[in-house]
């Protein structure tokens, strides 16, 4: 994680803020990165650290468990969402690179 990180990135926060933050159990938040929903880091003695984003997306979890959405379709969302996030980047890329080749007479061979 690089030095440009946003402040909301950081994974700073005690699974205890968590469940005061979200209102969830700590049963909940353990049961969601079991699923593979939310990824905290380890702390060198083994506990649990989350981000700010961590929080927004568990309420995000929590509300669509409540609207009845099951574990794994949310997990599948989340996933179509990264593919389509990391296929933008690709295209980004992409035309960045054009855009210099032009720039500088660069040809690919």
């Amino acid at each position: 994680m690089g030095k440009d990180m946003s402040y909301k990135d950081k994974k700073v926060i005690t699974i205890g803020i968590v469940r005061d933050l979200t209102g969830l159990s700590e049963r909940q938040i353990r049961y969601y990165e079991e699923r593979k929903l939310i990824f905290p880091e380890r702390s060198a003695g083994g506990s649990r650290k989350f981000s700010f984003s961590d929080v927004e997306l568990l309420m995000d979890i929590a509300n669509k468990i409540e609207d009845g959405v099951q574990t794994h379709d949310i997990r599948k969302e989340m996933l179509r969402e990264q593919k389509k996030h990391n296929n933008q980047e690709d295209v980004r890329r992409k035309m960045i690179q054009g855009q210099l080749n032009a720039q500088f007479g660069l040809r690919k061979k």
